[in-house]
């Protein structure tokens, strides 16, 4: 085992002495910052018991320890891991100090070059030519991989090739040496990863140790590679790049770019779009003014080599129930100031003036060569997105987004689930069995899924009908954004488009829709859309209804598959809990609740008689559990009768109108869903049928004109 291994398993086993002969374990023992990479962790609360730079370097000495290499490349690329990380570690004190004295603890590959020299200086003098090397190999530790990644030009690298030309070793030596090397560096994070990039860092390498210069990069070829991660996702980078060429010179905007170093840049922003990545990168690389900290000195840009997005990449991540989480409350509101601003502004300001957010851009005294690029959100906005944190499982949280999006001018109706988005659309792709009835009233070519979810409709008409042209509508962005990847990951034919369901003519010519489909989003209009100042409207039907008969073609049809009300409306049923906190559920459901006043009257302490409609937008709530309530409690599912739907239909469409179907039935599933947790009975307490759930209507546009 190495010598540096021995010496962590002794820490490891409580030897709290064994660091003491070892500067570089020192430092990594005593860490106290936790500077970590938050693309490559699950978790950030348990970092907080944690030492990830130590555990790091433990796995790339491991890696190292199991390589077939020779004994001199593997002592020396030993000492290179062991001192790689040390700008990472030391107290608080050691790093302030560190700091003032020159040493670079933002660069981390710099820093911890620099940290070594000293340490060799102080217990040596001048450095060997071994250690020579050791440094070289320390201050370009991990950019060939960075390199890859579009982060660091290759120029970055050239110090290793001065190893071959100062004739410290020869060409094959330098290969030899630096394919484990970076085996290590990378298969520490994830041997999946090095596999996965092990043929082009080896070919890179060799460029290297021969003195033969890639091509240099376009400013195409430098964003194609800091966007890998985002394409391997499903963005469509070519389409979009070109859309953003029309709206500006981005050859004289990013003039420089390809010389500059990028840290964290993926982090940070691969969870954003391109023209919002771009949007940033020209913020950063146009500044109006660059200040020095306190100084308020103004600094010259293009004395910048690196650009960081450290700062951006902390701020945008947080803990949810032990899971490393995205700030999405952040990011719409950054989405929102992105949006407002035009290209020419990233380019020459002024800034869009929002009094709770703006973006800064910060340089330090003692880094004049390094800029550091954030978003900064006012304490009330700070404040705010960390109330819609704590109240992400309260009846509360409703209302915190709500004023999180009051205070940023956004719409309300364009509220979406943020913390549990992705599984709310894994959810409603688990539905396409109940969607496939929609299937067989389909007419036409042109078809509109509103709110289309997760797509299940939409892949149901792609695979089962073929000379459908599929298109889904959505108000929310991300939803918008998910489908677009989907789309070109699995290569579907669907659309989909950013609009509103209230106001389809702005989206689609009037009479060129064969068919539009409202599979369970009624029932969410219906609750979130304010109409007159007030939700749970009935107005927001009609508006949806008319918006929808305004686009079809004659002989075009509506379909609607949402919830259903039960007749007659004063029937009675009694509900058993046979869960402890049953009742506790129904009574909190009953405060928070604002689609209309819930009534029930206590028969005993796990037993309740209430009207059955009353009794049924309850259980739907109930049935999804308690991850789903703060959201499910927001909406009223059965919001009509059948005889009220037959008279909203007639009302808003008129006589000519034509109802094909009426049906209405019990979904599958919410009986064996409830089997275990309630009884429901009638007011003389007999076991009954929960009534039904679910409706479906068929209506059609009169082919006459």
């Amino acid at each position: 085992m190495l010598h540096a291994l021995d010496a962590i398993t002794a820490i490891r086993q409580g030897d709290e002495t064994a660091a003491k002969p070892h500067s570089w374990l020192m430092k990594l023992v005593s860490a106290e910052e936790r500077i970590v990479n938050l693309e490559r962790i699950t978790s950030i609360g348990q970092l907080a018991a944690a030492n990830p730079v130590l555990d790091y370097v433990e796995r790339t000495l491991k890696i190292l320890d199991s390589l077939p290499v020779s004994y001199w490349i593997k002592e020396l690329l030993e000492e290179v891991l062991m001192w790689a990380e040390t700008a990472k570690g030391g107290t608080m004190r050691d790093r302030l100090r560190w700091q003032q004295s020159g040493v670079n603890l933002f660069l981390h590959n710099i820093g911890s070059a620099q940290l070594y020299e000293r340490h060799i200086r102080d217990t040596g003098g001048v450095m060997t030519p071994h250690e020579e090397m050791v440094h070289t190999l320390i201050l370009t530790h991990g950019l060939v991989g960075q390199h890859i990644r579009g982060e660091v030009p290759f120029e970055e690298n050239l110090p290793l090739l001065q190893l071959v030309e100062q004739g410290q070793l020869t060409a094959d030596e330098l290969i030899r040496l630096l394919i484990p090397l970076n085996h290590c560096i990378v298969g520490a994070v994830s041997e999946e990863l090095w596999h996965s990039v092990q043929e082009e860092v080896t070919a890179l390498i060799r460029r290297l140790a021969t003195g033969t210069q890639p091509n240099m990069w376009t400013y195409e070829d430098r964003l194609r590679r800091l966007r890998t991660a985002s394409i391997a996702r499903g963005e469509d980078f070519d389409r979009q790049l070109s859309q953003i060429r029309q709206q500006t010179d981005l050859t004289q905007a990013l003039h420089g770019f390809q010389n500059m170093t990028l840290w964290y840049v993926e982090a940070a922003l691969q969870d954003y779009s391109l023209e919002e990545f771009m949007k940033v990168l020209l913020l950063a690389l146009h500044p109006k003014k660059l200040y020095r900290e306190r100084q308020q000195e103004e600094v010259n840009p293009g004395s910048v080599s690196h650009l960081s997005f450290e700062p951006l990449m902390n701020d945008m991540y947080y803990d949810y129930q032990g899971v490393k989480k995205l700030n999405v409350y952040k990011k719409r509101m950054i989405e929102q100031y992105l949006r407002q601003m035009d290209w020419n502004t990233c380019l020459h300001g002024p800034a869009t003036v929002n009094p709770h957010l703006s973006h800064r851009i910060e340089r330090k005294p003692e880094l004049p060569d390094t800029v550091f690029f954030t978003f900064e959100f006012s304490r009330a906005a700070e404040k705010l997105i960390e109330f819609c944190i704590e109240a992400e499982k309260s009846p509360l949280y409703e209302k915190a987004v709500l004023l999180l999006f009051d205070l940023f001018g956004l719409r309300r109706d364009a509220y979406d689930r943020f913390h549990n988005e992705e599984s709310y659309l894994n959810d409603m792709n688990s539905t396409g069995d109940y969607k496939k009835v929609i299937l067989d009233y389909i007419t036409g070519e042109v078809v509109l899924d509103i709110g289309p979810g997760g797509g299940v409709l939409l892949d149901l008409m792609e695979e089962q009908l073929p000379h459908v042209r599929p298109v889904g509508i959505d108000i929310s962005s991300n939803v918008i954004e998910t489908l677009e990847k989907r789309k070109r990951l699995e290569h579907k034919a669907w659309e989909v488009l950013k609009g509103d369901a209230l106001r389809l003519r702005e989206y689609v010519e009037p009479g060129s829709v064969d068919t539009v489909i409202f599979s369970s989003i009624i029932h969410e209009l219906y609750s979130y859309i304010e109409m007159d100042g007030f939700r749970f409207n009935r107005a927001t039907v009609e508006a949806a209804l008319s918006s929808a008969y305004e686009v079809l073609r004659p002989g075009g049809r509506i379909i609607i598959r949402d919830g259903i009300m039960t007749e007659p409306v004063d029937t009675m049923r009694r509900i058993r809990f046979r869960e402890a906190d049953g009742l506790e559920w129904l009574l909190r459901y009953a405060s928070d609740f604002k689609g209309r006043a819930i009534v029930y009257e206590q028969l005993a302490q796990d037993e309740v008689r209430l009207p059955v409609n009353d009794a049924m937008e309850f259980l739907y709530t109930y049935t999804w559990g308690a991850e789903a309530y703060v959201h499910e409690v927001q909406e009223q599912f059965g919001y009509f009768t059948p005889s009220q739907y037959e008279e909203c239909i007639r009302t808003t469409l008129g006589e000519e109108a034509i109802i094909r179907v009426q049906q209405h039935y019990l979904q599958e599933g919410y009986a064996e869903a409830l089997a275990d947790r309630i009884v429901f009975m009638d007011e003389e307490g007999q076991p009954v049928k929960l009534p039904d759930s679910t409706c479906l209507y068929v209506i059609e546009k009169p082919a006459h004109s």
